[in-house]
C-alpha cells in the first residue's frame, strides 16, 4: 500500500485545499485510491498484468481517446499500414496500464529494489551539465514511465523540480504531488513557469519539464513536429538562454523483461543571437526535433490519444473531428 508517511503529508499539508473539494471529486479521489491500493497490494509482475488488463478495457471503452490516438498516428505515420497503427495504439495503452502498476508501487520501493528494475545510460552527460552549477533543464515528454522517472532520480540523489499543471480535482492533485516528492522532488506549477524556472536555474538546480503538449499562442510558437506545425511551449528555450542552463534530453523507456532504462543524451546547442524571438523558435524547433527522435524511435510508449495538433496557424482548418 501507498506509505503511511505520504497519507500523513495529504491529510495536514493538504487539508485546508481538500476541504474545498465537491462530492463528486471526493468520489473520484476514493476510486483513484481504491485501484492505486489495489494495484500496489499486489506482486509486482500481477500488479504490472492487472495495469495492462486496464489498459486494454481503456483502449475499449474510450472511445474519443481512441479515435485520438488513430487520427495523431496517421498525421505522424502516414506511410504506414492502418494494422501497424493500430498495434502501436494497443501496445501504448498496455504500456500505460504498465505506468500505472509502477506508479502505485513506487511508493513502496526501496533504492535496493528501484536500483534491480532501472539503469543509466549517458549519466555522465547529467554529471558534467549539472558540474557547471548554472542548473539544468532536462527535456521530456509523456514517453515512457515519467513519473517513475524523476522519483528514480530522486531516490538516486539527484532530486529535481517538475513543471506540472494542476490537476483538476485538487484532492487527487495533492496526493499524486505528495508521491512525486517522498524523495526531495519539487513541483512547480505552470502558473509560476517563469519565476519559479529562473530561481531554479540561479540555484544551479534541475528541473524536468514535458514539453510534447499543445499550446496556445503566444506561450507556444509554431514549430514542425512529424512535418506538421505543431504550437509548442518556447519557455524551455526562453529560460535557456536566459539563464545559461543545460539542456539535454532525458526519457525512462521501458525495455523488455519489465525494466527500464533512464536515457540522458549529450547537451544540446542553444542559439542566443541579438534576436531573442528568433532564437525562442529556432531553439523550440531543435528541443520538438529532439523529442519526435525519440518518439520515432519508441512509437509504442509515447502519449498519443493527447490532441497535440489541436492548436491551428491562422488560416489553417483543425486536424481533429
Amino acid at each position: 500500500m501507498i506509505a503511511h508517511s505520504t497519507t500523513q503529508t495529504l491529510t495536514v499539508s493538504g487539508s485546508r485545499r481538500a476541504g474545498r473539494a465537491t462530492t463528486p471529486q471526493w468520489i473520484a479521489y476514493a476510486a483513484v485510491r481504491m485501484v492505486l491500493g489495489v494495484l500496489s497490494s499486489l506482486p509486482r509482475d500481477a500488479s504490472r498484468a492487472l495495469g495492462a488488463l486496464c489498459g486494454a478495457a481503456a483502449f475499449r471503452l474510450l472511445r474519443r481517446l481512441r479515435a485520438v490516438g488513430r487520427r495523431n498516428l496517421q498525421i505522424a505515420f502516414p506511410s504506414t499500414t492502418e494494422a501497424d497503427r493500430e498495434r502501436i495504439l494497443r501496445a501504448e495503452y498496455r504500456q500505460l496500464g504498465h505506468h500505472l502498476a509502477e506508479f502505485a508501487l513506487m511508493a513502496g520501493y526501496d533504492r535496493q529494489t528501484i536500483s534491480k528494475l532501472i539503469a543509466y545510460e549517458g549519466l555522465e552527460h547529467f554529471e558534467r551539465a549539472s558540474s557547471r552549477g548554472r542548473g539544468v533543464l532536462v527535456l521530456t515528454g509523456h514517453l515512457g514511465a515519467w513519473e517513475l522517472s524523476s522519483f528514480f532520480h530522486a531516490m538516486m540523489g539527484f532530486p529535481m523540480g517538475m513543471v506540472i499543471r494542476r490537476l483538476d480535482n485538487p484532492l487527487v492533485d495533492r496526493y499524486v504531488n505528495a508521491i512525486r516528492c517522498m524523495h526531495g522532488n519539487r513541483v512547480l506549477h505552470k502558473d509560476d513557469f517563469a519565476r519559479g524556472l529562473i530561481s531554479e536555474m540561479k540555484a544551479g538546480r534541475t528541473v524536468g519539464i514535458l514539453m510534447d503538449t499543445n499550446m496556445t499562442p503566444p506561450q507556444g510558437t509554431f514549430v514542425p513536429f512529424f512535418g506538421v506545425s505543431a504550437c509548442t511551449g518556447s519557455g524551455l528555450a526562453r529560460i535557456a538562454r536566459k539563464t545559461g542552463a543545460a539542456v539535454l534530453p532525458g526519457f525512462l523507456l521501458e525495455e523488455p523483461g519489465g525494466r527500464y532504462r533512464l536515457h540522458f543524451g549529450e547537451e544540446l546547442a542553444i542559439d542566443s543571437t541579438e534576436d531573442g524571438e528568433r532564437d525562442a523558435s529556432t531553439n523550440t524547433a531543435r528541443f520538438t526535433a529532439v523529442l519526435e527522435d525519440y518518439i520515432r524511435r519508441f512509437p509504442e510508449q509515447w502519449l498519443w490519444m493527447h490532441r497535440r495538433w489541436k492548436t491551428r496557424p491562422p488560416g489553417e482548418p483543425g486536424v481533429y473531428v
